[in-house]
Parts: C-alpha cells; sequence; structure tokens
C-alpha cells in the first residue's frame, strides 16, 4: 500500500486532486512512498517528503515510457519512490500534472521546466534586462499550461526610468494582469506577494539571467542561494542558478527556482498563443474582414489600438507556432515556395534580357 504522510506532504503543496490519482494506479508498487521531486540533475533526483531532501534514480521502464510520450520528470511533479534492500530509492511512476510548463528550444525540441504550478511569478529587471517582448513571450509559455501570472519587476530601487517603463507596461499589457515594481532584496517584497504565498500554493519563478530570482527566492524563503552581479555593460547574468529547484517558504507556499532562460519559444500551438493575446483577440472581433490580418487591411480595428512592438511579437510568435506544427513535408514545401519566391524576380530580369 503506497504510504503518503498527508499533513507533511501538504506542506509542500500536495492536495486532494493529486492524491485521488493513487485511487486509480493500476498495481501500485507495495510500500512505495509518494513524495515531490524537489530537483533535477543529470542522473539523479532530489525527492522531498516534505520534511527532508533525499536523493533517487528513475527506474529505466519508465524513463522509457515518459520518452516515448515526449515527456521528462520535472520539479515539482508528484511520484511513488520504492526502496530497494540496496538503499537505493527508485522512483517506479509520475502522477499526472495538473499543470506542466515546458518550451521549445531552437531545434523545436520540448523541455520541461516545472509542474504542478499554481502561480508563475515573470520577473523581470527595470534595468538593462527590461525588454517587452520576452515578457510577452514567458506570458504565453505560462498561458499555454494553465498557469496563472504574476508579472514582477525587480530592482525598483535602481533600475532606470522606472515610473516611464512601468506606465508602458500597463499600457501595452492586458489591464487584468497583475503588475508589481519591487526591490527583492526588501522584506516588503514578501508583503506584495502575500496573495499568491498561501499555504500549500507553489510557485514557480521565470526570466532571464540577472533578473534578480534568485535574490527574491533567498528573500521569500530565508534560503542561501548564491547570488551574482550582472555584467556592467549590458546587465546580463552569470548563470548563478544553474538547475530548477524547489524551496519551501515560511508561510506554506513552495517556490520553484530556475536557471535564466536564453533562446527559446513557448510550447504553444496556434490556437493557444493568439488566446494569450486576448486583447488583440477581443478587438479582432470587430475587424471588418474576418480574416484580418491586421497589416494594413482596411476597416482593422486591432492596428492603432495596440501597441505597434506588440502587435509585430504577436506575428512573430505566431509564424514560429505554425513552423513548430508543419511536418517535415509541409517544411520541405514551404522551403520550395519561398526558393521559388526567391527566384522569380531573378528569372524575370533573364527572361527580358532574351
Amino acid at each position: 500500500m503506497t504510504n503518503i504522510d498527508f499533513a507533511s506532504l501538504r506542506l509542500i503543496g500536495l492536495n486532494h486532486s493529486i492524491a485521488s490519482q493513487l485511487h486509480l494506479l493500476d498495481n501500485p508498487p507495495p510500500d512505495a512512498r509518494l513524495l515531490r521531486v524537489s530537483a533535477v540533475q543529470r542522473d539523479r533526483l532530489g525527492v522531498h517528503d516534505g520534511h527532508d531532501e533525499s536523493s533517487a534514480r528513475v527506474l529505466p521502464a519508465l524513463l522509457k515510457e515518459l520518452q516515448l510520450r515526449g515527456l521528462a520528470l520535472a520539479v515539482g511533479d508528484w511520484v511513488l519512490v520504492d526502496g530497494r534492500a540496496d538503499g537505493e530509492q527508485w522512483i517506479t511512476r509520475r502522477l499526472e500534472p495538473l499543470s506542466h510548463l515546458a518550451r521549445r528550444d531552437s531545434a523545436g525540441q520540448r523541455q520541461a521546466i516545472a509542474s504542478n504550478v499554481d502561480t508563475a511569478l515573470l520577473v523581470m529587471g527595470l534595468d538593462h534586462d527590461f525588454n517587452p517582448r520576452r515578457l510577452e513571450r514567458y506570458l504565453s509559455m505560462v498561458h499555454a499550461a494553465g498557469v496563472a501570472p504574476v508579472v514582477v519587476m525587480s530592482k525598483a530601487d535602481i533600475g532606470v526610468d522606472v515610473a516611464a517603463r512601468m506606465q508602458q507596461l500597463r499600457q501595452r499589457l492586458p489591464a487584468h494582469l497583475p503588475l508589481l515594481a519591487l526591490n527583492g532584496l526588501s522584506g516588503d517584497a514578501a508583503a506584495q506577494l502575500a496573495p499568491w504565498l498561501g499555504a500549500g500554493q507553489t510557485l514557480v519563478l521565470l526570466g532571464s539571467s540577472g533578473a534578480g530570482k534568485s535574490t527574491l527566492t533567498n528573500t521569500l524563503c530565508h534560503a542561501t542561494q548564491a547570488t551574482g552581479a550582472v555584467r556592467a555593460d549590458d546587465g546580463r547574468g552569470r548563470h548563478t542558478t544553474t538547475a530548477r529547484s524547489l524551496h519551501r517558504c515560511a508561510g506554506g507556499a513552495c517556490i520553484i527556482d530556475t536557471p535564466g532562460l536564453r533562446s527559446w519559444q513557448p510550447d504553444a500551438d496556434e490556437q493557444t498563443l493568439a488566446a494569450s493575446f486576448d486583447d488583440i483577440a477581443a478587438l479582432a472581433a470587430r475587424c471588418q474582414f474576418r480574416d484580418c490580418r491586421h497589416d494594413g487591411e482596411p476597416g482593422c480595428a486591432v492596428r492603432g489600438a495596440v501597441d505597434a512592438d506588440r502587435l509585430r511579437n504577436y506575428h512573430k510568435l505566431l509564424r514560429q507556432a505554425r513552423l513548430v506544427e508543419q511536418t517535415p513535408l509541409e517544411r520541405i514545401a514551404e522551403r520550395a515556395k519561398w526558393k521559388a519566391i526567391m527566384r522569380a524576380p531573378r528569372k524575370r530580369a533573364m527572361q527580358g534580357r532574351d
């Protein structure tokens, strides 16, 4: 019978929706323990029982099953762990997550980030890190996973043009998004984020290197993660966080810190991506033409009402989503079409000289 210490596991986010899955498992391992993945390394995972963290390996059969489904274990997953006579712990089952954050790399491959997350804190610095386009990518990723976003603008005490940049974001982003400016080193940060730090809640921090994620984690959880200065010339961080890890806060919430994301794109199809720009979708319903692309058509209700750079970013993300969804044959046909388009002017010029 699976061992569940609900009182202890509730401290690291266990809820009845997750626990109820245990009754649906076929042939659960006898004497297995329900634990939460707290860290992911190359050949081992950290697992937590609500009190202490230990190390475990993934059973090869489970690893193969996940790979066939295009999945991977992530920090925040709930797993069954079976102890062996030699003292080794093996992860034998993964419970289906209620939410799962993933991204796609430059080659289109899916990479797991975190599972069973309630809130995503999208951290961006008010210094050289300021990049609204990148923030919109984070929002698209979070929306695709069904996770509630909170935009956290860090370094409010040392930022550049703080008031103007906050106003720019308020005008650019949908009005319903929580938008905060804070100093990650200040105790006031916990007070500002208190509505999302309730007992049993799980938060994930997403942002670039040097945005202040680890600093904020240390402040909220009284942790001792290494933090580093950013480069003076461009404000980029030095990747002091190299692996995703789960941390407990005094108030009962859990925070998953993550390394900075560089080149990536949201793990979302075209429809889901469009839904993350719901302000554009609402305005598009009033366009004169149903198939309006908001790019010069008459009677467009989007152009002029939406920030021009936000609209360009929207189109760019849609193109990337369509590319990911294409089959290999469709990609070949697409490349052939554009090659023909590029050759057409040269062909016409040569025909004119005949």
